[in-house]
């Protein structure tokens, strides 16, 4: 079996295993919940919710779930009492305060005989917004986007912006009060902390009656990759904790663990940043590091490492990522691409669709972070077959 082929199917079983909605319903299945109002936000939204369709039924009064421009669902729509929004994702625009105000609204109208259950994902930070007092929608735009540029960590960005909102930072808590309510999580930053995920809009944890409950993070993603590699008669060896940091920094040191490992593969779970210039072209976090890798990687050497992001989006772009090998940088080359130019000005989506490197996805119904896994060519075979299409 060819190796490009193997770590597809090793980054989809990272992907099953965090599905949204088959995450949502295994936690709800068998829970006894009384009439029922779901708010779901973020880009594992529309999966979310119909998880808690498929476990709850005709217990659901309503849902309003909001995600990210393109990663709604039509199946939602043949469910009566549904509202779905599409917003603007990583820079909020007025749809995001279009979606956070008909989440205010919802919430602080709920009938006393109504329980809400929350399901949020990563994204929810510039999807739903309700600005401060003197705040205005250029200030928040400008701050997204100086921390997206600057590489500020995921928990830097999200304390920021609570700055700037009545819904972050414990918003949507407060607006519950003393109110009973359930809220299901699938993590994207460290620690699975409810506080930081979607800038805390169910933060306040000990403060009020929310209940809340982490159903999927990249450790499950991760665990997944190890379990379907050893089916496949390969060891695949973890890294404990999350990585982080400069995607270049992450790009060397996971290189230089691959090479270093007596295992078949590596495979790490977490989420880089990249600082970008004042102009730069096209590509994210993901296709830059693998770019990284593929300039580092020597003539003839006989490893190949997928870089991807679980919510099948890599920053702006409609690429997941890429999988890049010894060859990379000439099938680029040949293709009239600039390698060093393209990395220098973080257009690596360029230089690596000039390669036939890229991944597509689609939208997955979920978002854990990032997978990193790569493969030594003693494992498969490395032929340079065209990149299989995600199941």
């Amino acid at each position: 079996m060819n190796s490009r082929r193997v770590l597809v199917e090793l980054f989809d079983s990272a992907l099953r295993a965090v599905d949204g909605r088959a995450c949502t319903a295994r936690f709800l299945r068998g829970h006894k919940l009384p009439e029922v109002a779901v708010f779901a936000v973020g880009k594992a939204a529309a999966a979310m919710a119909l998880g808690a369709h498929d476990a709850l039924g005709g217990a659901i009064r309503s849902m309003l779930v909001v995600t990210k421009h393109g990663h709604s669902d039509p199946e939602l729509s043949r469910i009566p009492g549904t509202l779905q929004l599409e917003a603007a994702h990583p820079v909020p625009d007025v749809s995001s305060l279009v979606a956070g105000a008909e989440l205010a609204s919802r919430v602080a109208a709920l009938p006393p005989d109504v329980f809400p259950l929350f399901l949020v994902s990563g994204g929810s930070s510039s999807l739903v917004e309700d600005l401060a007092q003197g705040v205005s929608l250029g200030d928040l735009r400008a701050l997204n986007e100086r921390g997206l540029a600057a590489g500020w960590d995921i928990a830097t960005l999200n304390a920021e912006r609570a700055k700037y909102s009545r819904l972050k930072a414990g918003g949507v808590s407060r607006l519950l009060g003393p109110k009973r309510a359930q809220a299901l999580f699938i993590s994207d930053v460290p620690r699975d902390d409810p506080d930081v995920i979607g800038s805390g809009l169910l933060g306040r944890h000990g403060l009020d009656a929310v209940e809340r409950h982490v159903i999927a993070n990249v450790d499950g993603a991760v665990r997944a990759v190890v379990q379907a590699a050893h089916a496949r008669g390969l060891e695949c060896q973890a890294r404990e904790g999350r990585f982080d940091g400069d995607a270049a920094v992450v790009a060397e040191e996971f290189l230089v663990a691959l090479r270093a490992t007596h295992a078949d593969g590596l495979v790490w779970g977490g989420e880089s940043t990249v600082t970008l210039p004042a102009v730069h072209g096209r590509g994210g976090r993901n296709s830059h590091l693998a770019l990284t890798i593929a300039r580092a990687l020597l003539p003839g050497e006989r490893l190949m490492v997928l870089a991807a992001g679980t919510d099948g989006t890599d920053g702006p772009t409609q690429d997941a990522g890429a999988i890049v090998d010894a060859h990379t940088v000439g099938r680029a080359t040949l293709a009239g691409c600039d390698i060093e130019r393209a990395w220098r000005d973080f257009d690596s989506g360029v230089a690596l669709e000039a390669a036939e490197d890229l991944v597509h996805t689609g939208p997955t119904g979920t978002n854990v972070g990032d997978i990193l896994i790569g493969l030594k060519q003693s494992a498969y075979s490395l032929r340079g077959d065209p990149l299989p299409r995600m199941l």
